[in-house]
């Protein structure tokens, strides 16, 4: 796989090619200067170009693909489909691992074109909302695998239309073991279309489905996508797995701003966030067994600082976009340095400062030390003993 080569970056979302009324919306939204993955991305994708794109989260990798769709939606650049024996036609396929982002990107896509609907296809939500919403059309889907292929295979939805398709989170969706459904749900796709590929990293399996699903893209790479960001203060706390709760308690108590805490299990979250609350704490926790309602209601009370901390999952956490988080705590260490990455990313963003705290037990010093080396990064040490002074 081949791919191509970038053109100058530009400084202000007034210099893409953009169609006026888009630009409007961009600038009601306060779109006003592109992030580097924007700057990047939208000019090629513009031009009908594949994108194959790697940043880590946070970076405004949404916008980058919205803004060429929604584009060509207003320049009237998509082709009208055809009906196909009551299976509802798609113009627009956006996959994505999670309910949770896949309800950010709608959102996004409401801001700036309230006009055409887009129809979200998600687990763990009402299922009669979702046909309603494919019924009345648009042609737009912004669906997670599972419940599309549920869709595809009771002939309600058909994808031989198909003339953009967005693949974003690709590394997560591989995590979770989605590799098949994209294989088949790519299979029903029209073999000429613009795909756009979004991922934090670019392993071997990753590659291995951009080689398939691409065709020459431009390739966008922002920063290290193995790296932390700059402004994420990094620190590591040696501590014992039954001093890790008092640790937690103090530096809550120590210093300033929300905590996002990561921990292995749902079983280690629910008990996490109990003793929390018991403590006097308000917490909320996000993992696979929470229904959608207590998800998206614990995001929000989260969001909107009702409750100061949310203790999540790796692959609930997938989908979390708040706009600042000031403290991540790796209360459990994370199986894979990709993970830590993908965690830690939740701090620092848009160029604000944050701190990421990992406890670990004296036997997962080795642990520890593999993903500083993995990352090529330092964290500052801390010992805890019988106290949780740091």
């Amino acid at each position: 796989m081949r791919a191509g080569k970038l053109k100058d970056s530009v400084k202000q979302f007034d210099e893409f090619n953009l169609s006026a009324m888009l630009k409007k919306r961009l600038q009601a939204a306060n779109f006003i200067v592109p992030t580097p993955v924007q700057a990047q991305a939208i000019p090629p994708a513009l031009e009908g170009r594949d994108i194959l794109a790697t940043a880590q989260t946070g970076t405004g990798k949404t916008l980058s693909f919205l803004s060429p769709i929604l584009d060509k939606m207003a320049r009237g650049g998509l082709e009208k489909p055809a009906n196909n024996r009551g299976a509802h036609p798609v113009q627009v396929l956006i996959l994505l691992p999670t309910r949770e982002l896949a309800m950010q990107v709608l959102a996004a896509y409401q801001t700036l074109e309230p006009n055409r609907r887009a129809a979200l296809v998600v687990g763990g939500l009402a299922e009669g909302p979702q046909l309603e919403a494919i019924r009345r059309g648009g042609g737009v889907l912004i669906a997670t695998p599972g419940r599309l292929e549920d869709y595809l295979d009771r002939k309600l939805v058909d994808l031989g239309q198909v003339q953009i398709l967005v693949l974003d989170e690709v590394d997560r969706m591989l995590d979770m073991g989605f590799r098949p459904a994209i294989r088949r749900i790519a299979g029903l796709l029209p073999r000429e279309r613009q795909t756009l590929c979004y991922s934090a990293t670019l392993d071997g399996q990753t590659f291995d489905v951009a080689k398939s699903y691409l065709r020459n893209p431009v390739r966008v790479e922002v920063g290290s996508t193995l790296k932390p960001a700059a402004n994420v203060k990094l620190r590591a706390f040696e501590v014992p797995s039954a001093k890790k709760q008092t640790l937690l308690e103090h530096l809550l108590q120590s210093e300033q701003g929300s905590f996002l805490v990561f921990v292995r299990t749902k079983h280690g979250a629910d008990r996490v966030a109990d003793r929390l609350s018991r403590s006097g704490w308000k917490a909320a926790r996000i993992h696979g067994n929470r229904s959608q309602a207590q998800r998206t209601s614990a995001l929000r009370s989260f969001a909107e600082g009702e409750n100061r901390v949310l203790v999540a999952t790796d692959v609930a956490a997938r989908g979390i976009d708040v706009s600042h988080v000031a403290h991540v705590v790796n209360f459990d260490l994370p199986k894979v340095a990709e993970d830590f990455v993908h965690r830690i990313g939740r701090t620092g963003r848009a160029e604000r400062h944050g701190v990421a705290s990992t406890f670990a037990d004296p036997a997962e010093r080795n642990d520890l030390q593999k993903i500083e080396k993995t990352l090529k990064i330092r964290m500052e040490r801390f010992r805890v003993r019988e106290t949780a002074q740091a």
